[in-house]
């Protein structure tokens, strides 16, 4: 487990309902200096013209989305700098993902996907309060994160653990085998 010596970035990703929000809240609140950083918040963010990711998206879309990772880096390197250990999260899949790595300039940085079955999600999106699926389906996302997304880091499969065994396996194990 980490001490407070320990500062690092940590890049919390995976599909819709995967846990990330939740995992990386739990992590930052284990950490005694420490930052979490909601990719999705540069998203909302955006009120006029905004223009969400899809299956097919649009050109504005994904410059959208990459300026949201750009302001992703640039605060985890910014808090990183300041002395703080930064958890950041968001969906962050395919080519994307080597792309944010190669941004965030702080280091170490580690890589934690969280890689639930695709039921567990399913179950987990019918307990939420939200709904994150609307033009996806969660077999859709899960064929790019594992078709598509570069295996670097720290894969983990959470389809049976509570949110507090996944913060602790992520304490226990990524500042040893998540480094990228």
């Amino acid at each position: 487990m980490p001490d407070e010596h320990d500062q690092a970035v940590l890049l919390i990703t995976g599909i819709q309902a995967a846990g990330k929000s939740t995992i990386a809240q739990g992590v930052a609140e284990r950490l005694p200096r420490s930052v979490h950083v909601r990719g999705d918040f540069f998203r909302r963010m955006v009120i006029g013209g905004r223009e969400e990711m899809s299956a097919t998206p649009s050109d504005e879309a994904l410059r959208q989305l990459r300026l949201r990772h750009r302001l992703t880096a640039q605060t985890a390197d910014a808090y990183f700098a300041e002395g703080f250990t930064v958890v950041a999260q968001d969906v962050i899949l395919g080519e994307h993902l080597a792309e944010l790595v190669q941004q965030i300039r702080s280091r170490p940085l580690f890589v934690v996907v969280l890689a639930p079955s695709p039921e567990a999600i399913a179950k987990r999106e019918a307990g939420r309060g939200k709904t994150a699926y609307g033009s996806w389906a969660i077999a859709e996302l899960n064929e790019v994160l594992h078709g598509q997304t570069p295996r670097i880091g720290l894969w983990l499969d959470t389809s049976e653990q509570t949110p507090e065994e996944t913060v602790e396996e992520i304490l226990r194990r990524a500042w040893s085998e998540a480094a990228v």
